[in-house]
């Protein structure tokens, strides 16, 4: 496997591992530690994971492993591990729900107009838009594990409580409106590709 793609597939490995040390600490009431070992293994494992979207980039390009199996895998893995990491912050009542399903709706389109293309011989490779969403879906989703983890620390985070309801609130929302923009910005770029 070349490297850039050995990278792509952290993220995909390490989206369960996230979704099970995130409720680790609920599922397991009894054991105390766990709330406070989650906190301290969960950002650095979140951190490490994005960075790895980076360092596939690098590689793929300096060892020029740019392929058309990338371009498709890459976004794939983004996709694998921001669902998870939204869902974890739908069931903890950060997130609204509708708002995961209408960036699940968003993706899922995505990755089948991708499939599309793909059938064409066409790799739909991430567009400034696309890169754009993913970093307002990363800095969403970072604030709102931060404060969790904050908390499972043992730390005082309850006057913080309404203002954050309200940016999380706008951030997701952003989310939504980033996605669906960057949605349409690939159908026109594309759709002489689409239409065959």
């Amino acid at each position: 496997m070349k490297t850039s793609n050995a990278f792509t597939l952290v993220r995909i490995l390490v989206a369960p591992v996230f979704f099970i040390l995130f409720f680790l600490p609920e599922w397991i009431p009894n054991l105390k530690i766990l709330a406070p070992v989650s906190a301290y293994i969960l950002i650095p494992l979140f951190a490490f994971a994005e960075f790895t979207d980076y360092l596939d980039g690098h590689y793929a390009r300096k060892h020029n492993q740019v392929s058309d199996f990338g371009k498709i895998f890459d976004p794939f893995a983004d996709v694998f591990l921001h669902l998870t990491t939204f869902f974890c912050c739908v069931l903890i009542g950060k997130m609204p729900a509708i708002l995961f399903l209408l960036i699940v709706y968003r993706e899922f389109s995505m990755n089948f107009i991708r499939m599309v293309a793909a059938k064409q011989g066409v790799a739909i490779a991430a567009r400034k838009g696309g890169k754009f969403k993913t970093v307002l879906y990363i800095f969403s989703a970072a604030l709102c594990l931060f404060f969790v983890c904050l908390s499972r620390m043992g730390l005082d985070v309850s006057s913080f409580e309404p203002v954050l309801k309200v940016v999380e609130l706008v951030l997701f929302t952003l989310c939504v409106v980033a996605s669906y923009a960057s949605f349409i910005d690939y159908l026109f770029a594309f759709k002489d590709v689409l239409k065959k």
